[in-house]
């Protein structure tokens, strides 16, 4: 054997070892910039509940129910959970609350490329008093449509409304319109909702949130005005008072953290292209009682993106233009006029208006059928 061979031979298993550990270097590197991509993506962790905004949704809001809703009225809880077992494979259908996931998802990943180490973002959580047997076809069907859910809380048929403070809720969206009067008395914004009638293109790229403004993101100061006394002492009323910020409805501190999350992107010069949009769609008319609206949300330190001040007209069609992802009303006949040109609309269960507009059945099942208020399958 040549001396040159054996010199290869003695240096080749060093060589070989350091091939690795510099294959294994580039590998770990190749690794690390593919992490590195996706520490702005929805699945890279869940956020930390004291510094996220939570969201608590409902099984039925998340997802279409219907046919399972009407076997357990039909017959009973036992025949319910073991016809969940049975299909536990199959995908539920999406529900009037699931575009609105999506879009706060879309959101999400906004942020966490501007902000990457920040928990300042959405964190949504499946607040359903369902049997924990249940809970299988819930994740199967949260995996299947890639949606970034990783806090549940099923209560296995006693109200869910206990466990909203412990979870920080922010904003609780239900079927059950009991629940959601519980939530609203407990102090925490809520609200029922109703699939659209028809069917709306929705942003992919925006999250589009209309609020009503009496009784939704201000008091019912100014209402009980109108339903006591009637629209004139109304005028008189709020022009006296205009420069005096009316008191905060439910939903003010939804909008209040809407707005900072706004803020995050103003800050990085991105006003024109924030993925949040806030409406105001009141009944007001501006010229004699829109400025009070406009300077209490001034006084709050909050901005609206746009205003639509509708005197009286129906709300329907001009949310049929903005295409919100949800729109928050507290008068069972703006939020029906709603869906019934597609909107996705939640009714604020809250002020006087209730006892002029009662409903005993607001989660709409059909055009012809509605059904009432859930007891397992919130």
């Amino acid at each position: 054997m040549s001396e040159e061979k054996v010199k290869t031979q003695a240096e080749a298993p060093g060589a070989l070892t350091q091939s690795k550990e510099e294959g294994g270097s580039r590998d770990w590197k190749d690794a690390q910039k593919e992490f590195e991509k996706l520490r702005s993506t929805k699945k890279l962790r869940t956020p930390k509940s004291q510094y996220a905004i939570t969201i608590a949704v409902s099984s039925r809001c998340l997802f279409n129910m219907v046919e399972e809703r009407k076997i357990y009225e039909t017959a009973g809880v036992e025949s319910y959970v073991k016809y969940q077992q049975e299909h536990e494979e199959e995908p539920l259908k999406q529900g009037p609350a699931f575009p609105l996931v999506k879009a706060l998802e879309t959101v999400n990943l906004r942020l966490r490329e501007l902000y990457p180490d920040s928990d300042e973002i959405f964190d949504v959580v499946l607040m359903t008093n369902n049997h924990a047997q249940v809970g299988v076809r819930l994740i199967n069907s949260i995996n299947h449509y890639d949606l970034s859910i990783e806090r549940f809380c099923m209560t296995g048929g006693k109200s869910p409304i206990g466990y909203l403070k412990a979870y920080l809720t922010n904003l609780y969206l239900s079927a059950d319109s009991e629940k959601v009067g519980e939530a609203i008395e407990a102090g925490i914004a809520a609200a029922t909702m109703f699939q659209g009638e028809k069917d709306l293109h929705l942003s992919d790229h925006q999250l589009r949130v209309a609020f009503d403004g009496d009784a939704v993101l201000f008091s019912d100061e100014s209402e009980r005005i109108v339903k006591v006394h009637g629209l004139d002492s109304f005028f008189e009323h709020e022009q006296k008072f205009e420069d005096k910020p009316l008191a905060q409805g439910p939903l003010k501190g939804f909008l209040e953290v809407l707005g900072k999350l706004q803020k995050k992107f103003h800050a990085k010069n991105l006003r024109l292209d924030c993925p949040i949009r806030t409406y105001l769609v009141t009944a007001r008319s501006a010229a004699s009682s829109g400025a009070r609206a406009l300077k209490t949300l001034r006084s709050w330190g909050l901005e609206i993106d746009e205003a639509l001040f509708l005197a009286g007209a129906p709300k329907g069609p001009l949310l049929e233009k903005i295409h919100p992802h949800i729109f928050f009303d507290d008068q069972m006949f703006h939020v029906k006029g709603a869906q019934e040109m597609g909107t996705i609309a939640a009714h604020v269960p809250y002020g006087i208006g209730q006892k002029y507009n009662k409903s005993t059945s607001i989660t709409k099942l059909t055009k012809k059928s509605q059904s009432g208020a859930g007891q397992t399958n919130a």
